[in-house]
């Protein structure tokens, strides 16, 4: 079972994960959790395909492993209503989607307290459509000079809640949406752990569009 992360001087920050693919993010994620640096632990993880690699990680791990398939429910609202049962067996702290192709809706229960990556630097190359490999084409179609990786609270619409982290990487010449997606999810693998780590120590400060990290001798206990 993946660790908790307390040597890292805080509270460990409950994380619910939801994927809907391989999740190499959720097992780079656990890694830096097992390692120390991420006060954190994964206590459950929700996938909306049955398929979904993830799954297995979870499993390996100990982490109970969820599925709440989208193809089962006519529309977003009634699929929601799976998702929040399910995530309602758990106490969360914290929602990390990493990689999941399907809206969540806080419904007053997680707002703050969601996370979403996205592969480009929003608001450019995002919204709905625009996931997974779609993404890096549209960027190279564009003949953008850099493409990069951001990690967000997650509000209301596709890719658009306040940014916590973003970090730049060059589209060079001969880029293939491969090679491309290579740099960025080093990227992403960077990024998601400090904003947990960031929200952990209670250093992020909601301010309209705007997240604010506070100074971490002016950070206040979560």
């Amino acid at each position: 079972m993946t660790g908790t992360g307390e040597s890292a001087g805080c509270a460990p920050v409950r994380i619910a994960v939801l994927l809907s693919g391989e999740g190499t993010s959720l097992e780079n994620l656990c890694e830096r959790i097992d390692e120390g640096s991420v006060p954190a632990r994964v206590v459950a993880v929700l996938s909306s395909k049955p398929e979904a690699g993830g799954l297995a990680r979870a499993r390996r791990r100990g982490i109970p492993a969820l599925v709440v398939a989208r193809k089962a429910f006519g529309d977003v609202r009634s699929f929601n209503d799976a998702v929040h049962a399910e995530l309602s067996r758990f106490e969360i702290d914290l929602v990390a989607c990493l990689g999941f192709l399907s809206p969540l809706e806080l419904r007053g229960r997680f707002e703050g307290r969601a996370i979403n990556t996205h592969p480009a630097l929003i608001p450019a190359f995002c919204g709905k459509g625009f996931y997974g490999h779609r993404v890096h084409e549209a960027v190279i179609a564009s003949g953008a000079k850099v493409s990069g990786a951001t990690v967000h609270f997650v509000d209301e619409e596709y890719d658009h809640g306040p940014i916590i982290l973003q970090e730049t990487v060059p589209v060079l010449d001969d880029d293939t949406p491969e090679t491309l997606a290579k740099r960025v999810q080093a990227v992403e693998r960077r990024l998601v752990p400090e904003a947990i780590r960031l929200f952990a120590a209670g250093r992020l400060v909601i301010e309209g569009r705007r997240v604010r990290i506070r100074p971490e001798r002016a950070a206040s206990v979560r």
